[in-house]
C-alpha cells in the first residue's frame, strides 16, 4: 500500500521530523504547516522518528522511496543517526531511493557511508531550487557528487518555484532527472504561497526538452490553481487542467525509476 500522496514516489520515508530554514526558498515550508504550528510537533527541531524508521526494511516490493519529506537528510542534527539510514538503504536493493537536500554542501565523507565509492545504484541524490538566487545549489551538488556519484544519479526539484529560473545549460547536462512545481498554500494566516508563471513552467521544460532530461510536471501551484479555477488548490490533477495546458502534461520518470512506476 502506498503511503505518500506526492506524485513522483511510493512511499515517503521520514527518518526525522523538524528541519530550520535555509533561504527564501524555505519561506513557506509545508513541513512547518503540517506540524499544525507546532502541535504535532515542534518544527525548528529536528529529532530521529522512532516507529516508521524502519519501513523501507518491511517493504518486500520494489518501490520508489523519498527520504525524507519532513526533514533534511544532510541537515547537522541528523548526524548522529544517518548512517542508520545508509545502513537500510545498503539492505534494500530493491528499492530505489529519492534523497532531496537544501544543503548539497554537506555531502562529503563524513555524511556518505564508508562503502559510499561511486556511488549506490538505487540512489539518486538531488537538491531543491526555487528561484534564481538558489541556483548556486545547482554547481555545489554537481561538484559534490560528481564524481562519485554513478552517471547521472542526480536530480533537481525545481519547487517551490517562485521566480523566474535558468540553469546554465552545461550545468543542466549532468542531470537524470528535472521536477517542476509551483508553490501551494494558504490564502490568510501564516503559511501562504507566491504566484508561480506558466512560462516559468514552459521555459523550464523547454530546456529539459533540449538536453533530452526527463521532465516531471508536479504541480501548477496554487496561484495558478486560482487563476485557472481548478478544484485541487495545489494544480496537481491534471484532468483539471485547460486544454491550453495540454503542452505540459508531462510526467516522466528517468529508466531506472520508470519501471518501477506503474502503479503511481
Amino acid at each position: 500500500m502506498l503511503n505518500s500522496k506526492i506524485e513522483w514516489t511510493h512511499h515517503t520515508w521520514n527518518i526525522a521530523r523538524g528541519c530550520t530554514k535555509v533561504d527564501e526558498d524555505c519561506k513557506y515550508c509545508y513541513m512547518y504547516r503540517d506540524s499544525l504550528k507546532g502541535t504535532r510537533y515542534n518544527p525548528k527541531v529536528v529529532q530521529q522518528t522512532k516507529t516508521v524508521f524502519n519501513v523501507p526494511l518491511k517493504i518486500k516490493e520494489p518501490s520508489l522511496f523519498f527520504v525524507s519529506s519532513l526533514t533534511d537528510v544532510f541537515h547537522p542534527d541528523c548526524d548522529s543517526f544517518r548512517q542508520q539510514m545508509w545502513d537500510i538503504i545498503r539492505q534494500c536493493p530493491q528499492h530505489i531511493f529519492q534523497i532531496l537536500t537544501k544543503r548539497p554542501e554537506r555531502i562529503t565523507k563524513d555524511t556518505l557511508p564508508p562503502d559510499w565509492g561511486n556511488g549506490y545504484a538505487n540512489v539518486w541524490m538531488g537538491t531543491s531550487v526555487g528561484s534564481q538566487q538558489g541556483t548556486y545549489r545547482v554547481a555545489e551538488i554537481i561538484m559534490r557528487t560528481m564524481p562519485p556519484t554513478r552517471l547521472n544519479n542526480i536530480f533537481l526539484s525545481l519547487e517551490p518555484l517562485h521566480g523566474p529560473l535558468q540553469i546554465d545549460s552545461i550545468l543542466l547536462k549532468y542531470f537524470g532527472w528535472v521536477i517542476i512545481g509551483g508553490e501551494s498554500g494558504n490564502d490568510v494566516g501564516q503559511y501562504r504561497y507566491r504566484p508561480c508563471r506558466i512560462e516559468w513552467i514552459e521555459s523550464l521544460v523547454a530546456d529539459c526538452k533540449a538536453h533530452n532530461i526527463p521532465v516531471f510536471v508536479k504541480q501548477l501551484g496554487t496561484h495558478l490553481a486560482k487563476q485557472y479555477k481548478l478544484r485541487d488548490r495545489t494544480g496537481s490533477n491534471m484532468n483539471e487542467w485547460a486544454a491550453e495546458l495540454e503542452h505540459l502534461k508531462i510526467r516522466e520518470f528517468p529508466e531506472p525509476m520508470r519501471i518501477l512506476t506503474t502503479k503511481i
